[in-house]
Formats: C-alpha cells, structure tokens, sequence
C-alpha cells in the first residue's frame, strides 16, 4: 500500500519535488498538496515583471489544476495548515478538514520582514511578497503615486523596478553606503545605482528610516538625520525569514530555519524541508537553485536512492536597465586571496576576479556577464587554472583553451540562479529558469 505524502506548500520548491517525485516513481506515494494561497502555484521571481507589465498573470503560473490531477495528486489550495500532530501523524486545515500523513514534507517558504519602526502598522505600509501584494502596489502606481521602497538589496531593487516601470515615483532608501552590499563591491554597486537612475528612480544611501510618518494612513519616512521624505505608499523590502513556525510548534528543531541533515530529513522521522523554510547547516537559502537542488536530492531519498545535499557556492545574475551584473563566491576577497580587476567606465564595463592561491574564488561582473556562468563553474569545480589564470580576466574566449582538462564543465546554457523574492527577470536572463 502506498505511504501518504503530506507537502505542506505549493510554492516553486513543492513543484519541484513533485516533478521529480513523479518522474522517478509516480505510484510510490498517495501524494496531498496544501497552499494557503488560493491561486495556482506561481513563480514569485516574476512578480516584479508582473507588477511592470513585462509579463501576464498566466506567463507565472507553474503548473495548474489539470497537471495536478493527471498524476493523482490532491491540490488543496487556499485552505493553510493550522497545525500539526506530529506522533498521530494528522494536519489540521483552516477549513476544519484532517489530513493523515506518513511522511510530511514542508515547503512553506519564507515571510517578509517588517521593520519595527513606528508606523509600520499604518495603511499604505506593506511588503512585496505575493499576487496580492503585487495587486495593492499597482493600483498607486497605476496612479503615478510617490512610493518609497526601504532596502537596497535584491528585494528593494525587484520591487522598484516593477513600480518604475508602471509609472511610479520610487525612492529607494538603503541604510548603507551602497546597493547590495552582500553580493557586489562598491565599484559594481556604483554601476548598478547608475543604472536604476536611468529608470527614474531616485537612489538614497546611507539613510536610517527611523519612522513612517504619517496619522490615519503612511504619509512618507522619517531619517534619523532628521530629514525625511513623502509618500503616498511605503514599501518594506528589508529581506525574508524562513516560515518555519508550524514545524516549531509540531515539535521539530527549528533555529532560523527548519534544521535538515544531508538527506533533508529534519530532527523527527518522517518529516522533511526544502526551499527557504529549511536551514541545513546553518544555512537558510533564499535562492530558487538551492531549493531545486534540495527538491531533486529529497525525491531520490523519498524514492529510495543514495543522495545528499551539501550546499553550494552562490551567485547573483540580473539586469537593471539593460546592464547585467553578475557576483558569485568570494566576490570581496578575504584573507589569502588577491584580485584582478578590468574597468572601462566610459563603456559602463567592470570585471574583477578573486583567486586563492591557483583556483578562482570570486568574481564580480557588471556591464559584460555573458561568462558569468562559466566562472561560476570553476569557482564551484575549484579548476586548477595554470596558463589560464593570465588570461581570465579577458573571459572564456580568451582563457578556456587554456585550461587544464579536470571533468566536464558544466554547460554554458545552464540554468542560472535566481532569487525566490528577487531578481530583475523582466529583463533578466533568469527569467525563465524557475
């Protein structure tokens, strides 16, 4: 008889799994598939190309209804899992419904953060985080209101280009001294705060939002400098954190994230997490690769196959108005490392590599990132580079004849890796990969 496979989320990692689930056993599970959303499984990266126009409500859509019931699996949708008996085995729906299960698999993302900050609570203060959200943030826009976005990061940036293009006034209000500090250096940074210029979006540093401003509803921010600024709509984009509440009251260990082994099995027998909600050593990924990754490891576990995930090395890939920019690895350079660094700032062009000893490391791309996926190989591969290292700053036409043969690289067409809350993919080369 089969086992009953409960999936608590219908998100981009779910779908995952269940591809590949059913690619490799389609009758080893009798499989029931709970979303709190009511719409059908989507991709979230597109939402900042939905909210520009870029693309329609039906280019998002992962797989409907249809896909579902030709496989035998249950789609339950906007009906949230309420709680979960871990020693019975049950989940209780929003709806009343009970679910028996006898493996449970969690795929429930993450949420928004919020500030705490006085007035976070006002009307016209929300986050970009879902279809709904994309609906409220383009009825202002729509209007050509003033939206303030706080967080430079890939959130802030994915939600300011979708309100830019629809015809919004955006200010995007950063704490630090440049954009996405975490995946680029401060050369990189520059180039891409020139690009979002050119979209109409003004760009504030160093700016500490200390209040939203504001009585019956949020009328603007307020900096700790003391200046400030209007707004007819406030936007938080200060990152996600796993949703990992449901496993944390069902008993399972939980730090930032749900804790998962190798195999993605948490702390109790039977129970699993992919995607942004599981934290597997130490780290909580944000990132569709990972979550797909995890998706294909846990299917090969859940069918009875030897596999393991071990984390991976990371990369950034978007485009802002026609520039591409590209981080993976190292991209700052620690201790034992040195770099090499091409700019050509008449023609908006930044290259800089960071190699430990004779492998490559790091690197950062902005203007020309078409090898970006290439370097992302032999950062991941730790390629021994002899002869080639002279040469690979000049990129992959220069360098790969050079190069040792170690294995099979990996395509250059691979998929790319993309944000689960963030990217440009409206002209994004990710935009399809998810």
């Amino acid at each position: 008889m089969a086992e009953r496979l409960l999936i608590v989320g219908n998100g981009m990692a779910s779908v995952r799994l269940l591809e590949e689930l059913t690619r490799a056993d389609a009758g080893r599970y009798h499989i029931t598939v709970v979303g709190a959303e009511p719409s059908e499984a989507y991709n979230r990266v597109l939402l900042s190309a939905l909210l520009a126009g870029d693309v329609a409500r039906k280019d998002i859509v992962l797989r409907d209804a249809g896909w579902y019931a030709a496989r035998g699996i249950r789609l339950i949708s906007g009906d949230a899992v309420l709680d979960i008996d871990a020693g019975a085995r049950q989940a209780r729906l929003a709806s009343g419904e009970v679910l028996g299960f006898d493996r449970c698999v969690f795929a429930t993302g993450s949420d928004a953060l919020r500030l705490p900050l006085p007035g976070i609570d006002l009307p016209g203060v929300m986050t970009f985080r879902d279809l709904a959200d994309v609906a409220a943030m383009d009825r202002v826009a729509a209007a050509h209101g003033r939206i303030a976005v706080i967080g430079g990061g890939l959130l802030g940036i994915e939600a300011a280009y979708g309100l830019a293009k629809r015809g919004a006034d955006v200010t995007l209000v950063h704490v630090m001294d440049r954009l996405m500090e975490r995946q680029l250096d401060v050369p990189a940074a520059g180039h891409l705060r020139r690009a979002l210029r050119r979209l109409g979006i003004k760009v504030l540093l160093n700016r500490q939002t200390v209040a939203i401003t504001g009585e019956a509803a949020a009328t603007g921010l307020g900096f700790a400098d003391g200046s400030g600024i209007e707004a007819d709509l406030v936007v938080c984009a200060v990152g996600i954190r796993p949703n990992a509440a449901l496993a944390k009251d069902a008993g399972l260990a939980v730090q930032r994230g749900i804790v998962v082994d190798d195999r993605l099995s948490a702390s109790l027998d039977g129970f699993h997490a992919i995607g942004e909600c599981a934290e597997h050593r130490a780290v909580a990924y944000g990132l569709v690769e990972p979550a797909y990754e995890q998706a294909r490891v846990l299917a090969a576990v859940l069918t009875g196959n030897e596999a393991a995930f071990t984390g991976m090395v990371l990369a950034t890939n978007l485009k802002v108005s026609g520039v591409p920019v590209f981080s993976a690895g190292d991209f700052l350079g620690g201790e034992g490392t040195n770099c090499a660094v091409l700019e050509d700032r008449d023609r908006g062009v930044y290259r800089k590599l960071v190699f430990r000893e004779d492998a490559l490391v790091g690197c950062v791309l902005v203007g020309e990132a078409e090898d970006g996926l290439w370097y992302l190989d032999l950062i991941r591969r730790s390629v021994s580079l002899g002869e080639a290292r002279r040469a690979l700053l000049h990129g992959r036409q220069a360098a790969e004849a050079l190069l040792p043969v170690t294995g099979n690289p990996a395509p250059a067409g691979a998929d790319t890796i993309q944000p689960l809350a963030a990217a440009l993919p409206a002209t994004s080369s990710l935009s399809k990969a998810a």
